[in-house]
């Protein structure tokens, strides 16, 4: 049931898009001048995002804060954030800062300005408040490195004790208790940070109820307390598995596998898998790479505390099971591996020109590290095994005698002479050998090695595998900082996107033109520059300045514009602009359609001489 939970929040609850969210567009633009004051703010996003109490923030030229109403989807739709303006905005320029959280659970922030009228004169530096407090960052980043480390030691530990079945599983006792205690304590960490991390504040407002509320209820929150849920099974589990015979190891062998996945769902639930492309095969590639992470490197320290403790001929059943375990579970991290480095990278140039890439490198570095050092333990493991071999080859194999006859004295066949068991008492020489001196038998193994050479082996394995221990945790450390930084991916998807509130390239259009003849003020040739605000659906201001040939500024007796759609056959809509001394305006052109509309420029120099030119202009929504 806590498994299908987990499912049904991941699977549904996840958007098809780029992990981490990046800005698309902003209304009204980043930079823009709009006539009349906006109803309210619209930012729109690559992926869904979540919404917080203060989402938006408004400050107004007077650099004090802006009234907004509550944040809201625009539209119902996920991946955008709005938010209510008060009904008159005096003019000036307005800064807003924003955050939200994406769909993989990182908080996201930025600003952007508009001018209401007209920018202000000045514009003073408005402090718009940190993007992250940076106590509750690092206690919230070392709280996930602590849960990483915790997970991997108890899943190891479990599938240490159930597969390789060392004989003495005291020496696991408390490893296995602490990593369940820690992994509680670190939960319950970030369940109560959460609220900050996100919102940006200090560590003190974990304790603020309405936010421990509003964490409760997010995806994040029902991914932290479903853990918490697990890991309270999980004690049960162990309690069961402490006084577990033998017939009952297949059931248990299920059971903590059921546990080790409901417990990698927890975390791929609410980080890069659960965002971004192929949701489905992603979450089952990252629970998959969890798990085998935690039976590797937590089966490490397993085997660590078990070589301090095991005789040689324990030791020699225990280590080639272990070793045989890693070996699956290597090739279970290659596989998934390589497809979320596809995944998270997006191309091989990111593998050096982003963060996330030169992260990922970092990893492989260290598993390859990490590999060298466990091709090492594998020597070891295969001279450790040496003397059990030896020592089952080295028994005799017992031959079946009649009843009644000792082995030292056999009856004697018949036909048999004195002489012939004279020659065979004598050859326990050998052949050729000296008298009384033993022969090794063809085909004797070699002799098992001594008590000193035996401990030499296990203090070789001892060294290597402490050495993977500590590549290991390096290895995790380095997946912590991969899980909250922008995937190549999405960090080009942002690239691809005009930047937060950029104008459309349309809105400034240069219109040559050429009339083929001069008069005394005009040669007949110029540029007409056109501004289109805010190439809009609905209103728009158009300004237009006519400079000549000389680049200069220039008079015309007429200067028209008309638009046309013609996918939609509407048009031509007359802008009707007017001589404003210099240049040429309007603020009241209603162009009701999104779509690429043809722009007429219609240039008159004199009474007889004028030509039109046209140009293709975007209008968005």
């Amino acid at each position: 049931m806590l498994l299908g939970t987990v499912l049904v929040l991941l699977l549904f609850s996840a958007a098809p898009a780029s992990a981490h969210a990046a800005l698309r567009g902003t209304d009204p633009d980043d930079g823009s001048v709009v006539q009349r004051a906006p109803r309210h703010l619209t930012l729109t996003f690559t992926e869904s995002v979540g919404l917080l109490d203060d989402s938006f923030r408004v400050f107004g030229p007077d650099q004090r804060r802006v009234h907004t109403g509550e944040a809201r989807h625009a539209d119902g739709r996920s991946d955008t954030a709005r938010v209510g303006l008060p009904g008159k905005l005096a003019q000036g320029t307005y800064t807003v800062a924003w955050r939200v959280v994406s769909a993989d659970s990182h908080p996201v922030s930025g600003a952007f300005t508009f001018s209401v009228g007209k920018r202000s004169a000045t514009s003073a530096q408005i402090d718009t408040g940190p993007d992250e407090d940076p106590l509750t960052g690092g206690l919230y980043d070392a709280a996930r490195y602590l849960a990483y480390l915790a997970a991997a030691l108890l899943v190891g530990t479990v599938a240490f004790a159930l597969l390789c079945r060392p004989a003495d599983t005291s020496p696991l006792r408390r490893p296995l208790v602490a990593a369940w205690w820690t992994l509680l304590g670190s939960t319950a960490v970030l369940l109560l940070l959460r609220a900050p991390y996100e919102t940006g504040a200090g560590p003190a407002a974990a304790f603020d109820l309405s936010a421990l509320e509003r964490t409760l209820t997010g995806r994040p929150g029902l991914a932290l307390l479903a853990r918490l849920a697990v890991l309270l099974l999980t004690a049960a589990f162990l309690l069961r598995l402490s006084r577990r015979r033998g017939h009952q190891e297949p059931v248990m062998r299920a059971l903590g596998a059921t546990l080790a996945v409901a417990l990698a769902l927890t975390w791929a639930a609410a980080e890069h898998a659960s965002a971004g492309i192929q949701v489905p095969v992603a979450m089952t590639s990252s629970v998959l790479h969890l798990v085998a992470t935690g039976v590797w490197l937590g089966g490490l320290v397993a085997l660590l505390l078990t070589l301090r403790r095991a005789s040689v001929e324990a030791l020699t059943e225990v280590v080639p099971r272990f070793s045989r375990i890693a070996f699956a579970s290597v090739t279970v991290l290659a596989v998934t591996g390589l497809y979320q480095s596809w995944r998270g990278l997006g191309s091989l140039a990111a593998l050096t020109g982003t963060s996330y890439g030169r992260l990922l490198l970092a990893k492989l570095v260290a598993m390859t590290a990490l590999l060298l050092a466990a091709g090492y333990s594998r020597r070891w493991t295969a001279r450790l095994a040496v003397p059990a071999a030896t020592a089952r080859a080295a028994v005799p194999e017992r031959v079946a005698q009649p009843v009644g006859v000792g082995a030292s004295a056999q009856a004697e066949e018949p036909g048999e002479s004195g002489e012939s068991r004279g020659s065979g008492t004598s050859g326990a020489t050998g052949d050729g050998g000296e008298p009384g001196e033993p022969q090794k038998p063809s085909g004797a193994p070699e002799p098992a090695p001594g008590p000193g050479e035996e401990d030499t082996r296990r203090r070789g394995l001892r060294r290597s595998v402490l050495v993977e221990v500590a590549v290991a945790a390096v290895v995790l450390l380095i997946t912590t900082l991969l899980t909250t930084t922008l995937p190549g991916r999405a960090q080009a998807e942002a690239a691809r996107q005009p930047p937060a509130g950029a104008l459309p390239p349309t809105t400034l259009v240069t219109v040559p033109f050429d009339t083929g003849e001069s008069t005394g003020l005009l040669s007949g040739r110029g540029t007409v520059q056109v501004t289109l605000d805010p190439a809009r659906v609905g209103e728009n201001g158009v300004q237009a300045v006519v400079y000549g040939a000389d680049k200069g500024l220039v008079v015309v007796p007429e200067l028209r514009i008309t638009f046309t759609l013609p996918s939609r056959k509407v048009g031509p809509i007359d802008a009707g602009i007017t001589d404003a001394g210099g240049y040429w305006s309007t603020n009241s052109v209603n162009l009701p359609l999104a779509g690429t509309w043809t722009m007429k420029t219609t240039v008159r120099v004199s009474d007889v001489d004028q030509v039109t030119v046209s140009k293709q202009v975007r209008i968005v929504r």
